[in-house]
């Protein structure tokens, strides 16, 4: 089961060929995709060699090859993890039942919902990034943002098999539209706000991998819980792809940190315009994007009180982040959880049914672990021996969904006026004169081992290779 067929014409671990039906259906569904790739995939790219990585196996150890690859010959494919037998739903009102190979009648619509709105997200972030490439810091990141682009196209093709396989008429129907809408449409959007959101300038690209590849993991480890079997494999092995793009975000902006840090101690200040004008980005900016990127992201949670969450873990379509690992009865019919509202002017917690909740908790998890990462950069601030902090803001900050949407609060978690939050929003978030200055800064660099100079080069590169190797050649 671990090995990839790449004999097929869609490289699978599922038995594809025994399906002559299926087959076929995916085999139409494909040049849709290509055509889809060359339209608003990465601009520019399609004659280039790319050293990209390609599953080779869900085996743990030794599951991916590098090589030169020209990305639209890439070969996207279906990859589920083995089936583990005897699997059986561990929480919700089928606790202690066999997992299920087939979709229940009865939870086709919630879980047919479940793999659309995941699957909108992986070609939606391919359209935000098109441009990316045109103002690469460096031939190493061109490679990361490639790479980052091929998988979340894969992880498209993960979701549209489960739509093809299980899902009849009603899942090619919704196959074709993962390629029909687009991020930042006015008249066909992507489904969920952030992904419709703009990611011009590489800031912004790092995160947006840091903070909102972060949420795909959280998602995806719930959903790996799943009882629907096919979806619980599938975005198991997700997950193992989804971590380079994590790393790419940490990475990045630690780089960006570290560079900002050298010219600050090389120029003896921290005065804002001074580090502009020697061309790095000075960190209150960076605390601006942070601000805005974190808080886009958490809104993807969705609403802190949900009858749709408790429908979803209830019925064992989708679970919390590393379930097995807690000492719950896995119903929560009778537990409680804290969740925010705005109470006489401040911010004041209240005890809900946990059910209605389960939003709320996976978000806290994402939030503690975005924590962490936030305390590495800080670190190389330290190092540098700089009196600087980058923060993640309020969880009540900037909200757009949910009982604080709307909510003016500032980051330390302040209740303001609309006055209040008009007079102080530049100060914490991204304006477009901050912005405007990001992008100016944005000019392509692909001599091998060069980096752009608001960007320090990273600790080792890709697959233990030099830092002037060519990770990219052009033709």
């Amino acid at each position: 089961m671990s090995g990839i067929n790449y004999s097929e014409k869609i490289p699978n671990n599922v038995n594809l060929a025994e399906d002559r039906t299926l087959q076929r259906a995916l085999e139409q569904w494909q040049p849709n995709f290509l055509s889809w790739w060359g339209d608003v995939g990465p601009e520019g790219s399609n004659d280039y060699d790319v050293y990209l990585r390609t599953a080779i196996s869900v085996d743990p150890q030794g599951w991916a090859q590098f090589g030169y690859v020209k990305m639209p010959d890439y070969r996207w494919g279906i990859f589920l993890n083995p089936k583990e037998e005897g699997r059986r739903i561990h929480f919700g009102d089928h606790q202690g039942e066999g997992a299920w190979q087939d979709v229940p009648g009865e939870h086709r619509a919630n879980l047919r919902r479940i793999i659309v709105t995941q699957g909108d997200t992986e070609p939606a972030s391919v359209e935000q990034q098109r441009h990316l490439g045109l103002t690469a810091p460096s031939l190493y990141d061109l490679r990361n943002l490639f790479q980052v682009n091929v998988e979340e196209g894969r992880h498209l093709w993960a979701m549209v098999y489960l739509l093809h396989r299980y899902f009849g008429r009603d899942g090619r129907e919704e196959a074709e539209g993962l390629l029909e809408r687009r991020s930042g449409d006015e008249d066909n959007p992507r489904i969920l706000g952030a992904f419709n959101e703009r990611t011009p300038d590489w800031l912004s690209f790092f995160m947006f991998t840091y903070f909102t590849d972060r949420d795909g993991k959280f998602q995806l480890s719930a959903l790996a819980e799943s009882g629907f079997d096919p979806l619980a494999r599938t975005t198991r092995f997700m997950l193992t792809e989804e971590a380079h793009h994590m790393f790419v975000g940490e990475s990045g902006v630690s780089r960006i940190v570290q560079r900002t840090c050298d010219v600050m101690n090389q120029l003896k200040t921290d005065n804002p315009e001074t580090l502009r004008a020697a061309g790095v980005i000075d960190l209150p900016t960076i605390q601006r994007y942070l601000n805005f990127h974190y808080s886009v992201t958490i809104d993807l949670f969705g609403a802190d009180e949900s009858s749709n969450a408790a429908i979803f873990y209830s019925s064992g379509l989708k679970g919390r982040y590393e379930e097995g690992k807690r000492g719950d009865d896995h119903r929560l019919k009778s537990d409680a959880y804290r969740v925010l509202e705005v109470r006489d002017g401040k911010l004041v917690e209240k005890e809900v049914p946990m059910l209605n909740a389960l939003n709320e908790v996976l978000r806290d998890d994402y939030i503690k672990d975005s924590v962490s990462g936030v305390g590495r950069w800080n670190r190389v601030i330290e190092k540098a021996g700089i009196s600087f902090k980058l923060t993640v803001p309020h969880k009540a900050f900037n909200r757009q969904i949910g009982t604080l949407s709307g909510v003016r609060v500032a980051p330390d978690g302040t209740v303001v006026s609309q006055a209040q939050w008009d007079a102080h929003k530049d100060q914490w978030l991204a304006t477009d004169e901050d912005r405007a200055f990001v992008a100016s800064l944005m000019g392509r660099v692909v001599e091998p081992g060069r980096f752009a100079n608001w960007i320090a080069p990273p600790v080792m590169g890709i697959n233990r290779q030099p830092m002037d190797f060519e990770y990219v050649r052009f033709n």
